[in-house]
């Protein structure tokens, strides 16, 4: 099983309130029930004001890389991506469990 953690920072200016946030989190939100390959699938907004913290989520898991790589490119996350391109960058961790 592999486990795919995403951190998002919100660039400079952009709000959780603004609607490309709005639309990207509901892009990734609903991939869960979307994307077969996906075993485990949570995503939140941080809640802690801690200067270093990020801004929102995504903790997944796939069974192989195999299956990750499906994930990555399939059409409905590459639509949520290119949405967060637009108001965010983010950091990525990929590691077996």
């Amino acid at each position: 099983m592999i486990r795919h953690l995403v951190l998002f920072k919100l660039n400079e200016g952009v709000e959780r309130d603004d609607p490309r946030v709005v639309a990207g989190e509901a892009a990734f939100r609903g991939l869960g029930d979307r994307i077969e390959d996906l075993r485990f699938w949570e995503l939140g907004w941080n809640i802690s004001d801690r200067p270093i913290a990020y801004d929102f989520a995504i903790n997944s898991a796939v069974e192989d890389a195999d299956a990750l790589k499906r994930y990555i490119e399939h059409p409905a996350h590459q639509a949520g991506v290119a949405l967060w391109r637009e108001f965010a960058t983010w950091v990525v961790a990929d590691y077996e469990v």
